[in-house]
């Protein structure tokens, strides 16, 4: 898939304020500092479209993203950042989860984990969720380029050993660097192909 544009279009607490869903929207969440603004500037192509920070807990709203005028990219709040309220992360978690369950035109959820770090039990306690859920999801592993080839199998496989205690049938997955674009590609043609779907689904409707 080329990109030929790609815009900021709102940011929103309510997904009943979200915008029309006539269009495939595709959702990225992930734990604070996972690299999620890097590897969504890099998919689109684009410098700053998602602001990048090293402090955690810098995305507090759901933003929608129009790509090619023909679907919507979602950046998430990430999960599992401490230093806020419980009271206010409360709040967070349940704007997510009510987005999640209830956006009619969420084709798939992107659930980011950083590739370097061993199989957290707050990634798997989320990841469970979208299975207790049935949600469709996807796994995106960040930062491979900080890591060899032989560390990064190593580590994907802990991950995916870890959750194969709750799953039957594994959730897909992308192997992906922000920095050299690594699984870009990949990830962008499945889009594509999720598309074509939706609009199928549109079209016989």
């Amino acid at each position: 898939m080329i990109i030929h544009s790609a815009e900021f279009i709102a940011s929103n607490t309510n997904y009943l304020k979200c915008p029309e869903s006539d269009k495939a929207e595709y959702a990225f969440i992930g734990r604070s500092n996972v690299g999620k603004s890097s590897l969504i500037n890099a998919l689109l192509n684009r410098k700053n479209l998602a602001r990048t920070s090293g402090t955690p807990g810098k995305t507090r709203l759901i933003n929608h993203f129009l790509v090619n005028d023909a679907w919507y990219l979602v950046d998430l709040p990430g999960y599992g950042y401490a230093r806020i309220s419980k009271k206010e992360r409360e709040k967070w978690e349940g704007m997510i989860r009510q987005y999640l369950i209830k956006r009619p035109n969420l084709m798939h959820t992107f659930v980011l984990i950083d590739v370097r770090i061993e199989p957290k039990p707050i990634d798997i306690e989320f990841v469970n969720w979208f299975g207790e859920k049935q949600l469709p999801l996807k796994l995106v592993f960040t930062k491979a380029d900080k890591l060899t080839r032989p560390t990064l199998d190593r580590n994907v496989a802990a991950f995916k050993k870890a959750l194969s205690e709750w799953w039957d049938e594994l959730p897909g997955f992308f192997v992906t660097s922000a920095e050299n674009g690594d699984g870009c590609e990949a990830l962008l043609q499945f889009i594509e192909s999720e598309n074509k779907q939706f609009q199928e689904w549109s079209d016989g409707s």
